[in-house]
């Protein structure tokens, strides 16, 4: 569902719990143009468990495949 951001500066945040009741998602859009996305602190959530878990199981991949590397903290930030 798209919410024309003149529509959120007229309604304010409120508008979010209309559109969040019926739909995952909400896009803003600016003059035209889709900017940003709200969603629910729950989906938000929800979503960055699934990204960090994501990162982890790639990670794992890479030490499995032998490309992976044991230093310490202080070796890791001298790296960086």
């Amino acid at each position: 569902m798209n919410i024309v951001a003149n529509e959120l500066k007229t309604r304010g945040v409120g508008v979010f719990d209309d559109v969040l009741q019926h739909n995952d998602e909400a896009i803003i859009t600016v003059r035209g143009k889709s900017k940003y996305v709200t969603v629910s602190l729950e989906r938000y959530n929800y979503l960055r468990k699934c990204e960090l878990e994501t990162a982890l199981l790639e990670a794992k991949a890479e030490i499995k495949a032998g490309r992976g590397r044991v230093m310490s903290a202080d070796e890791h930030l001298a790296q960086l």
